[in-house]
């Protein structure tokens, strides 16, 4: 099979490449974030299941989100390293990354199913799943059935940035669209044709996945750029700690949600038992459903933010590898206007729209409290997304760059440091309301740093200086 080059990626225009890349990102990661959205409200609709079926998927949500973790720390980190090494006409390193990232992301999927199947009922319980027994029952069976689709999970999400490297963002794109359309398509088929409750959610949600992780496996097989052989599929532990140093901030703004929603689970269980409404049985699960259906939107918004700027890293690799910073600079500033944008859009539509976002969840059937929560939820917990939005584009540039130090210790203090610290300390002074105010707190300090790191990513560029942390 004859290579093509990436030599376009230093000579087509920066916008139209940005267009080309970002656009096939944005919506592939915009259809991952929906899988777990539209299952949602699918139950949210069932009146067999309702708001006791939100607050399960808001229990095993941030589980998910680990498995998310690991694979886009191995893609995103072998998609970088692959685009600079094609950009320095390195391509031994950029076969031989992509085989090992392979063989790393089925080895770390086949020992995350084996834990989450063993400690099932411990974990359940460490992210708030005994709020009460209804929901405990509701979220033992959808994590059952969502853990055996982990393997297949991790595989279509890890390749789908390799792919990218690859020069084909449309086919990524395409295989998360099939998987997602599928989902869509047998969510209602067994959620209220067959009354399979959360278990036909699970199975839905795992056969979209399937048809991805095949669909991936196909072009492994039929690369372009790159082209793999018999040598790649071994492990390369030189490369593999090149490529996942440069994916640990894509691990990190995971794994950090999954910290939080831990952090805000048990703090919603704590202080809403002190609640005088959220402390009655009835409504005890009401907090958690609704933190779980705006985390679910900020994912939406965050998708936007987020395969913009990964969009952007094989253009941004491959122009640092051949030299020409120019190119990288002008990316930068197109990419933080782009998020600023997408952030702002977001905070018209959660605070002049509250009401008919949580309509989409079946509001109309819950309690006058369901909603009046989700109104002052949506609008306190998201009020600095377009902040938010600038950091993460920040973050992820500095990875494209090759700056996995600066990416990485920047990323650990937004999302741990902050994210988890505020959502464990702000209940204490300011009870329930102390969750919501976590996350604009985290995003406005986080925002005074990333001001710094910009204008000196911009100094950087323009003097020339390594860009290698």
């Amino acid at each position: 099979m004859e290579e093509k080059s990436n030599a376009f990626l230093d000579q087509e225009p920066v916008g139209r490449l940005m267009v080309k890349y970002s656009v096939p990102c944005v919506i592939s990661l915009l259809v991952a974030a929906l899988y777990n959205i539209v299952d949602q409200i699918f139950i949210a609709n069932a009146d067999y299941l309702g708001s006791y079926g939100n607050a399960a998927n808001t229990v095993v949500f941030p589980l998910t989100v680990v498995a998310l973790a690991i694979a886009v720390m191995i893609g995103d980190g072998c998609c970088a390293f692959v685009s600079i090494s094609l950009g320095a006409g390195d391509k031994d390193s950029a076969h031989k990354s992509i085989g090992s990232a392979v063989l790393l992301c089925i080895s770390a999927s086949l020992i995350l199913t084996s834990l989450y199947l063993v400690f099932r009922e411990t974990i359940l319980t460490l992210f708030g799943g005994r709020v009460n027994a209804e929901t405990f029952s509701q979220a033992k069976e959808y994590f059952f059935w969502i853990t055996l689709g982990v393997p297949f999970y991790m595989f279509g999400q890890a390749l789908n940035p390799i792919i990218r490297s690859d020069g084909s963002p449309k086919f990524a794109m395409a295989s998360t669209l099939a998987g997602a359309v599928v989902n869509i398509i047998l969510d209602p088929l067994f959620i209220f044709g067959f009354r399979w409750g959360m278990m036909g959610a699970a199975v839905a949600t795992v056969l979209g996945q399937v048809l991805t992780a095949a669909l991936a496996l196909w072009y492994l097989r039929h690369m372009k750029a790159v082209r793999l052989e018999k040598e790649s599929f071994r492990f390369y532990g030189s490369l593999a700690k090149r490529y996942l140093a440069l994916g640990v901030t894509s691990l990190l703004s995971q794994i950090s949600l999954v910290a939080a929603m831990a952090a805000i689970n048990n703090m919603i269980r704590q202080y809403g038992a002190l609640d005088p409404v959220f402390s009655l049985v009835e409504y005890a699960h009401i907090p958690m459903a609704v933190v779980g259906i705006v985390m679910k939107f900020f994912q939406i918004v965050i998708s936007i933010a987020v395969g913009l700027a990964a969009g952007c890293i094989p253009v941004v690799g491959y122009n640092i590898g051949a030299g020409r910073r120019d190119r990288a600079k002008s990316l930068f500033t197109r990419l933080l206007i782009a998020e600023a944008v997408v952030g702002a859009v977001a905070l018209v539509i959660v605070e002049l729209f509250p009401q008919q976002l949580m309509g989409i969840f079946g509001a109309s059937s819950e309690s006058a409290y369901y909603t009046q929560y989700g109104i002052k939820c949506f609008r306190v917990y998201l009020c600095m997304m377009a902040l938010a939005t600038v950091n993460k584009g920040t973050f992820i540039y500095l990875q494209s760059l090759g700056n996995a130090v600066a990416s990485t210790a920047i990323s650990l203090v937004r999302e741990v440091v902050f994210g988890v610290g505020f959502a464990l300390l702000l209940p204490v002074w300011f009870g329930l309301d102390g969750v919501l105010y976590s996350m604009p707190v985290s995003d406005l300090l986080t925002f005074v740093i990333c001001v710094a790191v910009i204008r000196y990513t911009y100094r950087t560029l323009n003097h020339g200086q390594p860009s290698a942390a």
